[in-house]
């Protein structure tokens, strides 16, 4: 598909829909990012509120080590530049749920900039830049007729959360569809849970996500974009999406402009509303915060982080690609998790058929995964199990049907190939003589069939087979019964001739 087709193809109802996205990822750390209180989850409200936390007079921020090493490592994840010296700043707006009535971010000058994030959508690579990524702290949580309150419709703050180390990670307007948009927060969710700094968990406001959302004729100035806020499933996402560029069509095309704002998706109602008009950098005030000098980071350091990380999923590929052959999607498909590039890695070594053990992996082996909803980490065959099935397909043992058949017993939890293979009577004919005799018998009892053959219609070869086989049950050799009905000993114009059906 030409460049102006694809694009033609991606319009919705004539409009070309711009998305962007920032993502807050919470970082593993064991503290907050200024102070040393715990950062555990699900915690009574506020005991995990220093005073550094809850803003008294005169505590000071302190810089969590760990958090900026996160940030370090996100950076050479994205082939990003991890800046030499970065500032903080106070970012001034007022809410209950914040102290000190700023947050501490960093705005002009960030710890990461630049750098992108690659993907897949079908067949197709896409790729998203990254403006920058920047450190800051979590607010509080508002609290509205919590049991917390004891009821009574009452309304409180917790400051658990107040502190807590996130990375702000800030895209481009690259995105132009809502399967784009989800792809890439499923890459980058990849990235930062296989790396190790944030955990990942949605529902527990670990990796949320912004998109900020417009849409505009062809060729147009990009249109006013509203910010759907904290999004935390990829099925809310697409959804969420879906609706906000509908919703902004159906503005514009009642004559209606768009205003610049804030909303919420309702997964309810399927709907997003508005909660507040948009701001811009200017109304939040920002300006470098006295508290806190500037974050320095040196090569050293970066060098030092580098070193330590494991293979990074992009760097994995490519060795995939290297090393076993395999075709540039099969090998960032395998690395969607470090669990899942493990066992293919481990299967591929073990069977010595990394092609066909990329084939099982993505499609039987994530199959069952996802009707079963479990994780690589639970899968219930081992690599080792898979191998060895491989192995007995290569040697031409089994089929490719008979070894999905086998394939199930090992997923029920029988452990050794070659006995389901035999006491299933799996194990394919391979007698040359046996199954001549069988095409025999099917040439004879098919005349219609070869005589469309010998008029041209490939499909009519095509049924001979599936007739051999069926004869056989299931246990003859396709690739083997394709060349015997194509030998000259026993080709199908030998069999028409033989059976006196040519003129």
């Amino acid at each position: 598909m030409s460049a102006p087709a694809a694009q033609a193809s991606l319009l919705v109802n004539g409009y070309e829909v711009v998305i962007g996205f920032e993502t807050h990822a919470q970082l593993s750390t064991a503290s907050k990012i200024f102070s040393r209180s715990a950062v555990a989850f699900g915690a009574e409200p506020n005991v995990h509120a220093s005073p550094v936390d809850l803003a008294l007079p005169g505590a000071l921020p302190v810089m969590n080590k760990g958090a900026v090493e996160r940030a370090i490592q996100l950076g050479l994840a994205v082939n990003a530049h991890v800046a030499e010296k970065s500032v903080f700043a106070r970012k001034n707006y007022f809410y209950p749920d914040l102290p000190k009535g700023y947050q501490i971010s960093q705005f002009e000058i960030p710890v990461v900039q630049g750098g992108e994030v690659s993907f897949f959508l079908g067949d197709e690579k896409k790729t998203v830049r990254l403006v920058r990524a920047h450190l800051e702290e979590d607010a509080g949580k508002s609290l509205h007729e919590d049991a917390a309150l004891g009821g009574g419709g009452q309304s409180g703050i917790d400051l658990n959360r107040a502190g807590t180390p996130l990375l702000e990670i800030v895209t481009e307007p690259d995105i132009r569809s809502t399967a784009e948009a989800v792809a890439y927060a499923k890459e980058l969710h990849k990235i930062v849970t296989w790396i190790g700094i944030c955990d990942g968990n949605m529902q527990e406001g670990s990796f949320r996500c912004d998109a900020n959302v417009s849409v505009r004729k062809p060729g147009a100035p990009l249109g006013t974009r509203r910010e759907i806020k904290n999004l935390n499933s990829f099925k809310f996402m697409q959804q969420a999406i879906d609706y906000e560029i509908r919703w902004q069509i159906e503005q514009i095309e009642d004559g209606h402009a768009i205003q610049q704002a804030t909303v919420l998706f309702d997964p309810d109602t399927g709907e997003t509303r508005a909660m507040r008009t948009k701001e811009d950098a200017a109304d939040y005030r920002y300006f470098p915060d006295p508290d806190l000098p500037p974050l320095v980071i040196s090569r050293k350091w970066v060098d030092r982080v580098r070193s330590e990380m494991a293979e990074l999923p992009r760097v994995m590929a490519e060795r995939f690609v290297r090393d076993y052959g395999l075709p540039e999607y099969d090998a960032t498909t395998l690395t969607q998790s470090q669990a899942m590039a493990a066992y293919f890695e481990a299967t591929a070594k073990a069977s010595g058929q990394a092609k066909l053990a990329s084939n099982w992996i993505m499609v039987e082996v994530a199959r069952r995964l996802n009707q079963d909803d479990i994780d690589f980490d639970a899968i219930p065959v081992a690599s080792t199990q898979l191998a060895a099935l491989i192995g007995r397909i290569v040697d031409n043992t089994i089929s490719n049907n008979a070894a999905k058949q086998v394939f199930d017993a090992l997923w029920q939890g029988e452990r050794e190939v070659d006995a389901i293979i035999e006491a299933k009577g799996l194990k394919q004919m391979n007698d040359t003589g046996a199954l001549e005799s069988i095409i025999d018998e099917v040439l004879a009892g098919n005349a219609d069939n070869i005589a469309q053959y010998k008029a041209g219609k490939d499909k009519a070869f095509n049924a001979l087979v599936g007739q051999v086989m069926k004869a056989s049950k299931g246990k003859a050799n396709p690739a083997q019964v394709n060349v015997l009905l194509k030998a000259n000993s026993i080709n199908v114009r030998v069999a028409l001739r033989r059976h006196a059906l040519t003129p």
